[in-house]
């Protein structure tokens, strides 16, 4: 029998997938070992800019071997996930909010749990260069 660490929630951002810098082996050793009621992927998950540039590191096999075990979550211990948008990820924009294999794709999120009340966003929306000076921020990811 496999032991399962419980949380009630687990919040993860920021993890660039289609990237060399990508934590994806280290993030799915973590998320093999834990249970929880709510996964929210909280911005960057898939680094979109990085995935349109091309180059020679995209999409590896670490890459979608994470997204299998975030899907067994779902499966194993009924997780709910909540993929919030990031600056990195902003394809969603147009599309958001919507539901997509049981994951909810949001612009943001209001998470409840033991009676409080918790806003999740990314944050970029609070980074002017972020928000108001893309071709900024574009460039900057180049460097």
């Amino acid at each position: 029998m496999t032991f399962y660490k419980y949380y009630p929630t687990i919040v993860i951002s920021d993890v660039h997938l289609g990237t060399t810098h990508s934590k994806a082996t280290q993030l799915a050793d973590f998320l093999r070992t834990v249970n929880c009621d709510t996964l929210i992927l909280n911005g960057d998950i898939i680094d979109g800019w990085h995935l349109q540039k091309g180059g020679r590191e995209k999409w590896k096999k670490e890459h979608t071997d994470l997204i299998k075990i975030i899907m067994k979550m779902m499966e194993v211990h009924q997780t709910k996930v909540i993929y919030v948008r990031g600056n990195h990820d902003d394809f969603l924009d147009h599309l958001a909010p919507f539901m997509f294999g049981g994951i909810s794709v949001v612009k943001d999120y209001v998470h409840r749990s033991h009676g409080k009340t918790y806003y999740v966003t990314h944050g970029d929306i609070f980074d002017s260069v972020t928000s108001k000076m893309v071709w900024l921020a574009r460039l900057g990811d180049i460097g």
